[in-house]
């Protein structure tokens, strides 16, 4: 979130120089990925919206996207309503996205019905974010899990391992790639490569992100060597 997010758009100031970001984070605890702690995340990240709905921010983003996946079907739409009106009461009324949401509405703009995912999780944590993605109306017709469970040790994972993973997902009925189920799984690197190399669209949970941020701003979705989504065509 800290890093793929303003790589990407910062990338857009050599598109459009009459560009300006400026980056706020408030951090929800969490080392270990496991439910207990995803939920007490969760719960911090009223905590963390009112923080940020002092800066008076044009759009807010929630990560971690499985700590909303495991909360149960459909839960995005509960928690940005919920922080949304947090930050309401504040006297700053702020657009609230999700990692969660944005790759659900993502997925939805494409028009994919069928995606292949790499997650970092342990194999039941990707079965709820499957779970999560197949009750949108979305199937997973294939999964890989790192089984990474050290929050920091999913952070430093090299992106470029990605490309060697991707090769053993299998494709052939999948309309798009999530290379990254996982916005603290670095990929960014590895989108565009994994993307040529498959011949198949690639996003992942931090391209989704950003795609909902560019079109909640009212910008052109479109960052440099950041996949299909990000093309400039949606």
């Amino acid at each position: 979130m800290e890093t793929e997010i303003p790589a990407m758009l910062t990338s857009r100031y050599s598109l459009f120089p009459e560009e300006h970001f400026t980056f706020h984070s408030a951090r929800m605890r969490m080392m270990k990925v496991s439910p207990e702690e995803l939920k007490k995340m969760d719960i911090d990240s009223d905590r963390c919206a009112l923080e940020l709905s002092d800066a008076r921010v044009d759009v807010m983003a929630y990560a971690c996207l499985v700590a909303i996946m495991c909360q149960g079907a459909g839960y995005h739409k509960v928690s940005q309503e919920r922080l949304g009106n947090v930050v309401a009461g504040n006297e700053a009324p702020t657009p609230v996205l999700s990692s969660a949401g944005a790759l659900i509405d993502s997925l939805n703009v494409l028009g994919y019905k069928k995606v292949a995912i790499i997650t970092p999780y342990m194999k039941p944590l990707t079965q709820q974010v499957i779970d999560y993605i197949e009750a949108a109306g979305i199937e997973v017709t294939d999964s890989i899990s790192l089984e990474v469970a050290d929050n920091l040790a999913v952070g430093r994972l090299d992106p470029m391992n990605l490309v060697a993973h991707a090769d053993r997902l299998n494709i052939g009925q999948a309309d798009g790639v999530v290379l990254s189920c996982c916005v603290q799984m670095p990929s960014l690197p590895a989108i565009q490569v994994v993307q040529d190399r498959l011949d198949k669209p690639v996003l992942s949970a931090s391209v989704a992100t950003v795609y909902q941020i560019l079109k909640t701003l009212g910008l052109e979705a479109k960052v440099p060597n950041a996949g299909h989504l990000l093309s400039g065509a949606f």
